[in-house]
């Protein structure tokens, strides 16, 4: 199989060492993946630039909701974005969208000249947007590295049709990284795309050994509410080698 790049999502520290010992290529770092990612702190960004070997890309979304930003919005994210490019972080991975659904070209060209040096990917507000087809080719014109997408579909595996035509459209100039439910039993699907790049977490559930005391208010109206997710060394090392078969 000719070399595909894997990317890693990580959340916290131990997510991105496990990432890279189970052999991932680059992390997207980020927080609050339950709610499709946000920026992480200034610290975590830090301790994962001193300690890693591998790119590391940094999520620049500051908020949860939609991706319609205002102006102060804007200007939260461009001083993220500097932050990143003084501890020499190799990537960024955000974007914009109108309230039409369509790519904000001036917001996201706010972003990229911030990210001058660095790489950039659209992220999945791609999955939100009107008419993909016509998405890509505005993202080819802003000169946008990648772009992380499910093909608009709940997961990669559901929308490879579209993702391998939007493959096909971008060409050389713009890569297309599958991402979204990716995991062992769908990895030929999503190689079957013709992308050069995928996106996933690889992640496990942790169980806390936490014990509240009877009685404590809860925080969350789940049972699991003490429990968190990690990337697995084991799943990351698996794909890793499937891969390169």
């Amino acid at each position: 199989m000719e070399n595909v790049i894997l990317e890693i999502c990580a959340n916290s520290l131990s997510s991105a060492l496990n990432a890279e010992k189970g052999g991932a290529d680059r992390i997207e770092l980020c927080v609050n993946l339950q709610a499709g990612g946000t920026t992480p702190s200034a610290g975590l960004i830090q301790l994962c630039r001193d300690k890693l070997q591998i790119p590391i890309h940094v999520l620049i979304r500051n908020r949860t909701g939609d991706f319609c930003y205002s102006k102060a919005e804007l200007e939260v994210m461009s001083k993220d974005i500097a932050f990143c490019k003084r501890l020499g972080i190799d990537g960024i991975v955000s974007g914009c969208l109108n309230n039409d659904g369509r790519i904000d070209l001036q917001g996201t060209q706010v972003l990229l000249d911030e990210s001058r040096g660095m790489s950039f990917t659209f992220h999945r507000a791609f999955d939100l947007c009107r008419d993909p087809l016509v998405a890509i080719q505005k993202l080819k014109a802003l000169k946008v590295d990648r772009v992380l997408s499910s093909g608009q579909a709940k997961s990669a595996a559901d929308g490879a049709e579209t993702l391998q035509e939007l493959v096909a459209i971008a060409g050389s100039r713009i890569s297309i990284m599958p991402g979204g439910g990716i995991n062992l039993e769908n990895l030929n699907k999503i190689i079957a795309t013709g992308a050069k790049e995928i996106h996933l977490s690889a992640r496990v559930l942790k169980h806390s050994t936490f014990m509240p005391q009877h009685g404590k208010p809860s925080f969350s109206n789940t049972i699991l509410e003490n429990d968190y997710f990690e990337t697995s060394t084991a799943r990351v090392r698996e794909i890793k080698r499937c891969l390169q078969l």
